[in-house]
């Protein structure tokens, strides 16, 4: 999908301390139909993040209050917002840092004006398969913490009725069907359950113990 037939424009924060250029890359933004929030220093978009979603940020790398780099890492922890680079140096220093710090782009001053929208419909995919790879691997991790707490419950069903694990599973998917609830979550319950009974296990032995005594 091109940017013209978007129905809500791309929200960019862009953030210079140099008034003039802040000014310039905003008009060129804006020409290529993005809609552009512009703060002069780290704090002012610390501020403007917390109150307005965004979809990217474009920082400059050297600002007096906080530099890009540090200034990325609180808006992706404030508001995991992805970040593109602006600096008047492409020393391969500076691009490594930023490609470290996980940016989806960088731009050099003075800008070619022709570049400018490329580049952050460039950064602008490149986030979005972020994002998608971020929720695939916290699926994943989702997941597999289901399938082990499913395999711990069937383990404790194992135990306490001495089945072997295709019986104890198949209880355990009937009993979840019949209460219209998800396999780990009711593993997690008897998990949970079983946890308990160890506790007050524990309690009662402790004090008879002491009576005894």
């Amino acid at each position: 999908m091109t940017q013209e037939n978007a129905k809500k424009p791309v929200q960019l924060l862009v953030v210079d301390d140099d008034a003039l250029a802040l000014s310039a890359l905003s008009l060129i933004l804006h020409n290529s139909n993005f809609a552009v929030i512009e703060a002069h220093s780290g704090h002012e978009a610390l501020l403007v993040a917390q109150q307005t979603p965004c979809d990217l940020a474009l920082l400059d790398m050297h600002m007096p209050d906080m530099n890009g780099l540090e200034l990325a890492k609180q808006l992706d922890a404030a508001a995991g917002l992805p970040c593109m680079f602006i600096s008047g140096s492409s020393e391969a220093e500076l691009v490594q840092q930023a490609a470290d710090f996980g940016a989806v782009g960088y731009i050099v001053k003075p800008y070619d004006i022709q570049q400018i929208a490329p580049a952050v419909l460039a950064g602008l995919a490149r986030a979005n398969e972020i994002k998608r790879l971020r929720r695939k691997e916290i699926d994943l991790t989702t997941a597999l913490n289901a399938a082990r707490e499913t395999s711990i419950a069937v383990g404790l069903l194992m135990g306490k009725f001495n089945v072997d694990r295709d019986t104890s599973f198949e209880m355990l998917r009937k009993y979840s069907r019949s209460h219209r609830a998800k396999i780990h979550e009711v593993a997690s319950e008897l998990i949970q359950a079983s946890e308990l009974f160890s506790a007050f296990s524990t309690m009662f032995a402790e004090q008879q113990q002491a009576h005894k005594k």
